[in-house]
């Protein structure tokens, strides 16, 4: 009988230099997608409300662009799915060139779209379906590049490896803060008539860089092995999304275990964007420190993911979720106070417990699924948590916000909610894993030494 794929290290004529270019793919991959995604994150808060939705009260106006933009996360279970299911049968490396292409053709379109005042409605229809092709692209994404890094990687390497696949959204969300900023400072008549689209035409020179960039990175070596247990006619490497529904368990770990995050990265990215300017932060100052905190998650995501190698995932993502849970309030009460100092502080300090749950994260993920099924099972249950807690989240907590007369305390209360839900499900994580390498009915589910959980 064949090794199990957990078992594979690498192709025995790989190079040594494919984890590191894998990884570095990965990071640029997910930088790329992840700035066209989340420009449009913030050009919803900043734009999108009196450019689509003109001559409503500013109110509904804001939140009637969040819901366009929480159409995006209702479409990434949906890609993660089936890029997720083609990427298990023939390959991480060609579904990643399908959805960087998607992306950004996508984002590039959305620079594009005519004005209400051309084409009256049809503005936010278009606008609308093109934000259903982001969603689908980086649905797509997020697992295969997790992948292409984490399964070129030694067991004792892979939470820093995977590792810069989360980095490249603080990356993007960086140079998408970065290049809104730049034209905001344009007067406001002329940002929402033609400012924001530049941001978004700009796609389309991030697309060639990647698509170079992915062109040199060979296929994962253990979908290599994948590929050659199909031949043999092995069954259970034929059939992923049946065995992710036949045991969705580990599904549900990722989805509650995650959630907490997604919420915390929805709530800070745009809500608290919104209530740091609403506080009288300036618009333009706000971008440049969101931008600046952006850069420095970067280097403590990866920081973080190589510390989770040494001290286990579990344990850091619970400490971060405690620390988190206790924090949100005076990270709040320092955004109200509209000081820059204050306000970038707390986004320091946010910054440095989010890296101890976001950067074991991508990995924590991939070791609850086998390899025949990692691909649609990781990416369905991220997806999902991505759907509920970021994509929701700022849409229902931007509600709750409004509805308790602008308090903020039942927001916060929501946000450390989940965060101590999230760290009891990362906690029964491990009995989870105990009960797997325990049962029999559970084909291939081998820990391999050394790997810590």
């Amino acid at each position: 009988m064949s090794a199990h794929p957990d078992q594979v290290r690498s192709e025995p004529n790989e190079s040594p230099r494919q984890p590191a270019r894998a990884a570095i793919s990965s990071f640029l991959g997910a930088t790329i997608e992840f700035y066209d995604f989340l420009l449009y994150a913030q050009a919803a808060v900043l734009a999108f409300g009196p450019v689509f939705f003109r001559g409503s009260p500013p109110e509904v106006a804001t939140i009637a662009a969040l819901g366009t933009f929480a159409t995006g996360y209702l479409a990434r279970p949906l890609g993660g799915l089936v890029f997720g299911y083609f990427g298990d049968r023939l390959g991480r490396k060609k579904m990643l060139i399908l959805s960087m292409m998607t992306m950004g053709l996508a984002s590039t379109a959305i620079g594009l779209i005519p004005p209400p005042t051309v084409i009256g409605p049809w503005a936010a229809v278009i606008l609308v379906f093109l934000r259903v092709c982001q969603g689908i692209a980086v649905g797509g994404e997020w697992g295969g590049a997790t992948l292409l890094a984490y399964e070129h990687a030694g067991v004792k390497r892979r939470g820093f490896l995977a590792s810069f696949t989360q980095a490249g959204a603080p990356t993007g969300m960086a140079l998408a803060s970065l290049m809104l900023g730049l034209f905001a400072y344009l007067p406001t008549s002329e940002f929402q008539s033609w400012g924001w689209r530049i941001p978004f035409l700009f796609s389309i020179v991030l697309l060639a860089l990647c698509l170079f960039v992915r062109a040199g990175v060979n296929e994962s070596p253990e979908f290599n092995t994948l590929a050659k247990r199909r031949a043999e006619g092995t069954p259970e490497a034929n059939r992923p999304l049946r065995d992710v529904f036949q045991q969705p368990r580990p599904v549900l770990i990722c989805i509650f275990g995650t959630l907490g995050n997604f919420v915390l990265a929805g709530m800070l990215e745009t809500f608290g964007l919104a209530y740091a300017v609403s506080a009288g932060t300036p618009k333009h100052e706000a971008l440049v420190m969101w931008s600046a905190a952006s850069v420095f998650l970067i280097f403590v995501t990866v920081g973080m993911g190589y510390l989770s190698d040494l001290v286990g995932r579990v344990r850091l993502m619970i400490i971060g979720y405690l620390a988190f849970a206790a924090l949100l309030y005076p990270v709040f009460y320092l955004f109200s106070l509209a000081d820059k100092f204050a306000v970038l502080g707390a986004l320091l300090l946010t910054k440095v417990v989010h890296g101890m749950i976001y950067g074991p994260l991508a990995a924590f993920i991939a070791d609850q699924f086998r390899p025949e099924i990692r691909y649609v099972g990781a990416s369905a249950g991220y997806q999902v948590a991505s759907l509920l807690g970021n994509g929701l989240g700022p849409l229902a907590i931007t509600g709750l916000y409004a509805a308790s007369g602008q308090n903020v305390v039942p927001v916060v209360a929501v946000g450390s909610g989940c965060c101590l839900l999230s760290a009891i499900v990362v906690f029964t994580s491990r009995f989870q894993r105990d009960r797997e390498r325990r049962s029999p009915s559970i084909p291939g589910r081998k820990c391999e030494s050394g790997t810590r959980t």
